[in-house]
């Protein structure tokens, strides 16, 4: 039997596996009885109806809800910080369906690297770059829900300072901005808010709302609350200067984002240009390029360049990133 085609029935039967496993977790996570029931409870909690027995909450993140993906995964290193990823991002999926998801582009990425022949080095980038897909999608999530964030924040204290003028207690405050603002940020006031209400203190609910958002304003935010229960003093007016000071410096960052425009789409062209040179060549004369991957001189001169392009986007990078 052909060695591609054992590889193909291999690869084939792990996709297949990895298939019914989505969709028993899909099925677990939306319509098992176990999330019926929870979600049940939820409504009659929330529109004030008693439920037999005590209410109690238990906030608690899992990896799958398949118990032994769950054992096995916890086992691996840094494994939390991709689940982290994923609450910043937004993102209701778990960190088993993340790398299922980057598993299954992996292998698809390799059973056309073999059915197609090409090099191996070439199969490796490929599987590579398909594997990073959900990883890197993940992170132009977080990064784009953490600016809208950004963006609502000075409107959020704003809000905060003008319940506290009008009497309110701060949890009260935070309570109507979960209510009254839009999202992302009404739905992270809202935790925080929640938290308050089933006994978290105040100090352990900011915080750890400052670790679900890490964005410096964030933290100014949270700090400053903090360092004002601790030492007294008129919050609203606080937060209302702190607010204006956000404002600011989103209007000195626009102009910084304008004048570095520039910059960056010569970085991506830069970046983007080698490669793009590369696989027009590859498809037009595929001879041409093979001596880059069959001879040992020229899978050195690809492992130089690919270095070079690494140190160089690392220093573009330097450049065109601007902090304000």
């Amino acid at each position: 039997m052909d060695y591609s085609f054992s590889l193909l029935l291999i690869v084939g039967f792990v996709a297949v596996v990895l298939l019914f496993e989505g969709l028993y977790a899909y099925w677990n996570d939306t319509r098992s009885p176990e999330v019926r029931r929870v979600a049940d409870r939820l409504r009659a909690i929330s529109a004030g109806g008693r439920v037999e027995g005590e209410a109690k909450l238990f906030k608690e993140r899992v990896l799958s809800h398949t118990p032994a993906v769950q054992r096995f995964l916890l086992l691996l290193p840094r494994v939390h910080q991709l689940d982290r990823l994923l609450l910043q991002a937004g993102s209701s999926g778990t960190v088993s369906h993340l790398l299922a998801t980057v598993v299954f582009l992996a292998m698809i990425g390799l059973v056309a690297g073999l059915l197609l022949r090409w090099p191996g080095l070439v199969i490796v980038l490929v599987v590579l770059a398909l594997a990073l897909l959900p990883v890197l999608r993940l992170v132009w999530l977080r990064n784009k829900r953490l600016h809208k964030i950004e963006a609502q924040l000075p409107d959020a204290m704003d809000l905060i300072g003008r319940a506290l003028r009008a009497g309110h207690a701060f949890p009260s405050a935070l309570a109507m901005v979960g209510a009254e603002a839009q999202e992302p940020i009404a739905g992270e006031f809202k935790i925080t808010s929640d938290e308050i209400g089933f006994g978290i203190s105040v100090d352990s609910a900011l915080g750890n709302l400052a670790s679900r958002v890490p964005s410096p304003d964030m933290r100014y935010f949270v700090m400053a609350v903090i360092i004002q229960r601790e030492t007294g003093g008129n919050l609203s007016e606080l937060l209302g200067k702190l607010a204006e000071l956000v404002r600011e410096r989103f209007k000195l960052f626009a102009k910084v984002r304008v004048l570095a425009a520039e910059g960056k789409l010569s970085a991506w062209i830069l970046v983007a240009l080698p490669f793009c040179v590369a696989g027009v060549v590859q498809l037009l004369n595929p001879k041409y390029m093979a001596v880059l991957f069959t001879d040992a001189m020229g899978i050195k001169l690809v492992i130089g360049a690919l270095v070079l392009m690494v140190i160089g986007i690392f220093a573009m990078w330097r450049i065109i990133d601007i902090r304000v």
